[in-house]
């Protein structure tokens, strides 16, 4: 396939040094804009969402922005974000696809999610969903507030179903259910600063790195079932490595969420590149769907398969077969 040639970094490095660093507490805004805001002509913002600076070492940063040139960022189209009305902003991303409008101005997807955010924000979020914010923030008192409510909901599940809750076996099944369906979702309040924790080294290496077969368990966005399987991750540095346990670490936070598997392999694969800046990343992920199992078709044994590839794993094909051959696969 054609490789096209993206745009570089336009964001100065002290200031993408000065926002992103991990002893600073990055402000973020999540509500929409306000007036003021809106008065601005700021639309075509460009923005920087690489992350150069979260090792925390200055000489790792300094090194990678005088010695190396890191690859351009895969995240395509742009960075949308909500408007008073309650409609989408778009204002152009610095590393863009060839997608263009009838007026020769790029567009967005809005049917691709990972298109239209950055897999990392500054504050260490990443892809917060609607009130994502509001429960990494919630007290004790709000918490257990969000526990009753979703225990009242179930309460009227089951009697919908023909049960009845007030019955020994189920009694306190709401709130056991409620705990658990938090306990699944964890992922939406973790940070990924926080997860890899200053695990970014500087190291001489330039052959893949990959942990493979990764246990994961994560939610079907479309019927709230399970899906799980394993997940294989490896990259090919350019100056920096991630600690190990932190690819397995990065992977279970984006499974702990409603989820597809499409989009999950992308986000992690997305992340990693976001992080590191390598030469090429790669991630292939196998899982059985129970929403395939129990319901639907219903069959037993099936798996699906899904993989996104990266620099130069997209771009050499020798280099795919080498990590396919390495997890097993070919």
């Amino acid at each position: 396939m054609p490789i096209t040639t993206e745009p570089e970094i336009t964001a100065e490095p002290d200031t993408l040094i000065s926002l992103l660093s991990l002893n600073e507490k990055v402000q973020v805004r999540t509500e929409g804009p306000t007036e003021d805001d809106l008065d601005d002509d700021d639309d075509d913002l460009e923005v920087d969402d690489g992350i150069d600076d979260i090792s925390g070492s200055t000489s790792v940063a300094s090194l990678s922005l005088q010695s190396r040139t890191t690859p351009p960022s895969p995240l395509s189209s742009t960075v949308s974000r909500p408007s008073a009305n309650g409609q989408h902003l778009a204002y152009s991303h610095p590393h863009l696809s060839d997608a263009a409008g009838p007026s020769g101005s790029r567009i967005s997807r809005p049917a691709s999610p990972y298109t239209l955010n950055p897999p990392i924000d500054f504050d260490g979020l990443s892809w917060p969903s609607i009130g994502t914010r509001s429960r990494l923030e919630n007290t004790p008192e709000e918490r257990e507030a969000k526990i009753q409510r979703i225990a009242d909901a179930v309460r009227v599940i089951l009697t919908e179903i023909g049960e009845d809750p007030s019955r020994e076996g189920i009694l306190a099944t709401p709130e056991r259910y409620a705990k658990a369906m938090l306990f699944f979702t964890k992922g939406y309040e973790q940070n990924i600063r926080s997860v890899i924790n200053r695990a970014v080294f500087e190291e001489d290496h330039d052959e893949m790195v990959i942990v493979k077969d990764i246990p994961v368990f994560s939610l079907c966005e479309h019927h709230m079932v399970p899906f799980n399987g394993t997940i294989s991750i490896g990259y090919i540095p350019n100056s920096r490595v991630l600690g190990l346990s932190k690819l397995a670490r990065i992977a279970e936070m984006f499974a702990r969420r409603l989820q597809v598997q499409e989009r999950l392999t992308k986000q992690v694969a997305l992340a990693v590149w976001e992080i590191l800046r390598p030469q090429g990343v790669a991630v292939v992920m196998e899982a059985s769907h129970m929403c395939m199992v129990m319901r639907g078709v219903q069959k037993p044994g099936s798996s699906t398969v899904t993989s996104c590839m990266l620099g130069r794993f997209r771009q050499a094909q020798k280099t795919r077969e080498e990590f396919f051959s390495l997890i097993g696969r070919r």
